[in-house]
């Protein structure tokens, strides 16, 4: 789809576009034609993908930004708005995160990921709407995860943040509808992605860390982004694995807790060493292009069967139910003709 409504081309906002999956998120709107306001800190990153959806054929504009400073987020939505046209779609994905047990984290470090991982929610979200509730049109997607609901050990920063997130877009949600708007709020949950984060992340843990199995390319979490982005459901889970820690979740925590004592800690961390000093990206940005992936491509799939299904539940209940009133008639044309 080249053009928004078939007249002008989308505009999109994607933080935490350099790499990861907002790198991905930003590749499939660019296959799209939609023009892009990138924002990251990392300018080599940013760049890259400048190029990237310059040679899709869309336009893209850099914007290096910090999103825990809410007046750089405003004014690159300005900037947004004022070069590329009104925002239609902004997605919220930039973060950061510490692998580190509770009693070896620093405030500091709790402060700079909930900064980043929540507030630069926050303050993408406040730059959205100031643009978005004047004209009543547009829709914010909240990359979320299984762990915006269920915290996980070695990551309690990371997860607090997500879980704030939450609650924050459902408040939201709640006032958008009282208010009778029309702009839209979801988010996208997503399961273990391949993407840098395993490598750039500040770790106390001693070993290199990876996401949990089953791990997901970021080429499915971008489809799943730009889907919800087009086709509004208050939250789409993406991956079996996210529906099946959800419900567990919901149903029995106790569980989930005593399971990820014994297994939470082994499965996040490989057998490799990793140096405690080496470079991480919690308070400046890491040179290069980190590109979209991660260094798990030997164990990561980009299929997500159970995205097939959560797309078309709708339709598939509805066969469900036309199969059961189906199979109902030819039981009672069975007794008649008895």
């Amino acid at each position: 789809m080249s053009e928004h409504n078939g007249k002008r081309p989308e505009v999109v906002v994607v933080t935490g576009a350099s790499a990861g999956v907002g790198r991905e998120v930003v590749r499939e709107f660019a296959r799209r034609g939609a023009h892009i306001g990138l924002i990251a800190r990392g300018t080599d990153g940013l760049e890259a993908a400048k190029r990237e959806v310059e040679e899709a054929g869309g336009r893209a504009l850099v914007l290096p930004v910090d999103v825990a400073d809410a007046e750089q987020v405003d004014r690159a939505a300005e900037l947004v708005e004022r070069s590329l046209g009104p925002v239609a779609v902004w997605v919220n994905n930039a973060m950061a995160s510490v692998f580190s047990p509770v009693k070896d984290m620093t405030a500091e470090d709790f402060r700079r990921v909930t900064e980043v991982t929540y507030l630069g929610y926050v303050h993408g979200t406040l730059a959205a709407l100031r643009h978005m509730l004047p004209r009543d049109r547009g829709t914010i997607v909240q990359v979320g995860s299984a762990l915006c609901y269920r915290g996980i050990p070695l990551q309690a920063a990371y997860c607090g943040a997500k879980h704030a997130i939450q609650g924050f877009t459902e408040s939201l949600r709640c006032e958008l509808i009282h208010d009778g708007s029309n702009v839209q709020v979801t988010m996208v949950h997503l399961p273990a992605t391949n993407t840098p984060q395993h490598s750039w992340s500040k770790n106390r843990t001693g070993f290199r860390p990876q996401p949990v199995p089953p791990i997901y390319q970021p080429e499915v979490a971008a489809r799943a982004v730009v889907h919800a982005a087009h086709n509004y459901r208050r939250e789409w889970n993406v991956g079996l694995i996210t529906d099946v820690v959800l419900a567990g979740n919901a149903a029995l925590p106790g569980v989930g807790d005593w399971y990820l004592a014994k297994t939470g800690y082994e499965s996040q961390l490989t057998a490799e060493p990793d140096d405690e000093s080496r470079p991480d990206n919690l308070y400046e940005p890491l040179p290069g292009d980190w590109g979209a992936r991660g260094r798990f491509d030997d164990t990561a799939t980009d299929r997500c069967e159970q995205w097939w299904f959560t797309r078309n539940r709708g339709w598939l209940a509805v066969a469900g139910l036309g199969m059961a009133g189906l199979a109902l008639l030819a039981r009672s044309g069975d007794r008649k003709g008895l």
